[in-house]
């Protein structure tokens, strides 16, 4: 419900802006954007950034289900900045954010200087797999506006899968910028936690645990057991199949059943990249990636991945 007031909202105050070109427009949508962050930014008590398509709603869904369980409430909301703080305020105000705004609003484009003084849980993960994940995300679920807000494809372009990964401003490039300059900005952080998605995959308790205990509330082995459950593949497909959590907006929801391209929980695959490209074109893959990201992810080694 506060997503459609959220959207109500913003189409009441760029109403006024719609005479004005379109490159206006989406810089005015921006910067408003930014303003709700900077908002939400200011009253929370932890933030969990990430990439899009980094497996931030996976671990939206353990860590609701994990204060669901720790603080007996009903499990018919993902958790959501407040509304869970609001049932009991032993819960942390989390800011759920994907960094796109923010900068547009505060000025802030080349530092993390709007973050320094707040506890952050940055996800990041292998931004091949990531790159690969937004291609589907921009095909199958992305709307039309929020393609040209962010500067991708337009809706409907015939590009490639691999030269999607390969734009600019869209995939692998865009990605790396991302990530570096947070690993340029990590120092200054005095309460910082990187978490890999790899890791979260391998060891999935263990690092839930970590993210608990640095968020200040630490729970019991079956609190976490019972939220890494709750959280698995198959039960987030199951819940996703049955729009389990429709009130929280689009986010666990098909575009379309028929097709599972189209599932915000596609393949959850470590790794799983290299099946959509020849040698030729992973080669060059792993190049920009090598040549480009910065090696504190451990992503620029040559390893052998394998699958979760």
């Amino acid at each position: 419900m506060y997503n459609l007031w959220k959207q109500l909202y913003r189409r009441l105050v760029l109403a006024p802006a719609f005479p004005l070109p379109e490159s206006r427009r989406i810089t005015l949508e921006r910067r408003l954007r930014g303003k709700e962050e900077a908002r939400k930014l200011s009253l929370c008590d932890a933030v969990i950034v990430s990439y899009g398509k980094s497996g931030r709603t996976w671990l939206r869904v353990m860590l609701s289900r994990f204060y669901q369980a720790k603080h007996h409430l009903r499990s018919t909301q993902l958790l959501g900045f407040a509304n869970l703080h609001a049932k009991n305020p032993a819960i942390p105000r989390i800011f759920f954010t994907h960094d796109n705004y923010l900068k547009d609003y505060t000025g802030h484009a080349g530092s993390k200087q709007d973050y320094y003084e707040h506890k952050v849980v940055l996800l990041a993960r292998d931004p091949r797999d990531t790159a690969v994940s937004q291609f589907f995300q921009w095909k199958f679920r992305m709307r039309p506006a929020k393609k040209k807000l962010n500067q991708y494809p337009p809706h409907g372009s015939d590009i490639s899968l691999f030269d999607f990964v390969m734009h600019e401003t869209a995939g692998l490039p865009k990605i790396i910028d991302f990530l570096n300059l947070w690993a340029r900005e990590m120092p200054k952080l005095d309460r910082f936690l990187l978490v890999r998605y790899e890791d979260l995959r391998a060891d999935t308790a263990g690092e839930l645990r970590r993210i608990t205990d640095f968020l200040g509330t630490p729970g019991s082995e079956e609190e976490i057991r019972e939220a890494v459950e709750y959280a698995s593949i198959e039960n987030m497909r199951k819940l996703e199949q049955e729009k389990k959590f429709w009130l929280s907006g689009s986010r666990l929801v098909p575009k379309d059943k028929s097709n599972p391209d189209s599932y915000k929980v596609r393949r959850a695959k470590v790794g799983g990249w290299r099946d959509y490209f020849d040698d030729d074109q992973a080669r060059r893959i792993d190049e920009l990636v090598n040549e480009r990201l910065d090696p504190v992810y451990q992503y620029t080694q040559t390893r052998q991945v394998v699958n979760a």
